[in-house]
């Protein structure tokens, strides 16, 4: 039946292109990171700002709205039975270094790329999806059921909005997702964060030592810069091996004087946790550096040289920490993230993505015998569930021919290593917003959404609402 509207759904959003454009960049101009509470405003006036930004727009194209407590937005397209929820968000992660094109909140169009933070991850593909309950509305499309677009503000860190909104309300038949990749997503695998801590106790001061480490900003964000602050070594020699770490991993260095020694910057490649094979760690090439520096024996030390043998740069898989798994799903990734280290103690975390298979016996247990056997504690690693939907539900399938119909491409549904929204909904899954084949930089520098694949979005999304709701 969707079929029959597909023409006026297509010429609706080409229609209405620049003015959805608009609205997006109007949301990216907003800087929605997660910050401090405030009255009223659970996660920050940057997400509250979005928030309201988001329902004034919806609101203006004449659909029904809630603020659950400044939480989550519900946009409405009619009443009825609710068949299906959208949920997408507006919260983004830190703006971060190395832009290029533009300020990270000052969104540009060039070259067919909308560029800015959150184009892509995830206030695009949320806009394009308000769009396309726009064109079913306007278009006049009968329907037996109500869709509910679902505005989050607290995905990046937690999703503890969407944990209060279900508190609240009833998860609907079906679910989908716009904040990852085209097909359909039926299978996130599972997720481990690990929390390392040691105490040093008493430390002598030695001539040559490590004084500090600090990396990180995220858990689930592969590090593109990390700091050491050391004494009692050459600069030259440093300098020098440095040069050697940078042929051997691509990451740079810059080595400075500093008033307690020198001060060793590590420059590489963020990529998401999902996917560290993408990145270039910086964090675990300081750690290379440092572990080839002729510093003295001291806890410290030997801290590093132990973390260097249990994340090397070139692991990605977990092999070294006894982590390895590979099933139907695909292999385990391993991206370890951040470290803290003082003369005191450490604190670090590596995140984990879990094949369907990974279990605590055969994931959890491993890595905790590796660290306590080299002088570290794993304090707090919980194992989330891999998250699977039958792909031959007629939920998927519906999703796949919405697709298909659109970009005349076949859809397979595939399994990923990222999270995203649905990972704890029954019957949710990852239904776009990228095309197969784009890196849109999430989480990087220079975070882009390529103009015809929001389009082509919209238009999916509109066809697939009358497949799923249509009368």
């Amino acid at each position: 039946m969707a079929a029959d509207y597909k023409k006026e759904i297509e010429s609706y959003i080409e229609l209405h292109r620049d003015e959805m454009l608009h609205d997006i960049m109007d949301l990216c101009r907003i800087n929605s990171e997660k910050a401090s509470y405030e009255q009223g405003k659970p996660f920050g006036a940057g997400a509250a700002r979005a928030l309201q930004q988001a329902m004034s727009m919806a609101e203006s194209y004449g659909f029904a709205i809630r603020n659950y407590d400044n939480y989550v937005a519900a946009v409405d397209l009619e009443s009825g039975p609710r068949l299906l929820d959208i949920l997408a968000h507006l919260d983004v992660v830190p703006a971060g270094d190395g832009w290029t094109v533009t300020k990270p909140f000052d969104p540009v169009i060039r070259d067919g790329r909308l560029y800015g933070r959150g184009t892509a991850d995830d206030k695009g593909p949320a806009v394009a999806a308000l769009y396309a309950m726009r064109a079913v509305k306007d278009l006049g499309i009968p329907l037996k059921g109500s869709v509910r677009l679902l505005l989050g503000t607290d995905e990046e860190l937690g999703g503890s909005d969407i944990d209060h909104y279900y508190s609240i309300e009833k998860e609907a038949p079906m679910t989908f997702s716009p904040d990852a990749d085209f097909p359909v997503i039926n299978i996130e695998k599972g997720q481990l964060q690990g929390h390392i801590v040691r105490h040093f106790g008493e430390r002598e001061n030695t001539v040559a030592r490590i004084l500090s480490i600090e990396c990180g900003i995220r858990p689930n964000v592969v590090p593109s810069t990390a700091k050491a602050s050391v004494c009692g070594l050459d600069d030259d020699l440093v300098r020098e091996t440095g040069e050697r770490i940078t042929k051997e991993t691509g990451v740079r260095f810059e080595i400075a004087g500093a008033p307690e020694g020198l001060r060793v910057c590590a420059f590489g490649e963020t990529a998401h946790a999902s996917t560290p094979e993408e990145g270039k760690n910086a964090l675990t090439a300081l750690l290379a550096l440092l572990s080839c520096l002729p510093f003295e024996q001291d806890p410290v030390t030997e801290s590093v040289r132990a973390l260097h043998q249990l994340f090397p740069f070139e692991d990605t898989e977990g092999a070294s920490v006894g982590a390895a798994q590979s099933d139907e799903s695909g292999k385990l990734t391993l991206a370890f993230s951040m470290l803290t280290l003082t003369k005191e103690d450490l604190h670090a975390v590596f995140d984990a993505r879990v094949p369907v298979s990974g279990t605590v016996d055969n994931v959890v247990e491993p890595i905790r015998k590796e660290l306590e056997a080299k002088g570290f504690a794993l304090e707090k690693a919980e194992l989330l569930p891999a998250h699977v939907v039958d792909a031959d539900s007629d939920f998927v399938k519906t999703l796949l021919a919405s697709y298909e119909e659109i970009t005349g491409k076949k859809g397979e549904p595939i399994a990923i290593g990222g999270g995203t929204y649905v990972h704890d909904l029954k019957n949710g899954v990852a239904f776009g917003a990228t095309m197969p084949g784009t890196d849109n930089h999430m989480h990087g520098a220079d975070e882009f959404a390529v103009i015809e694949e929001l389009i082509a979005a919209a238009k999916i999304y509109a066809v697939a609402i009358a497949k799923i709701c249509g009368a």
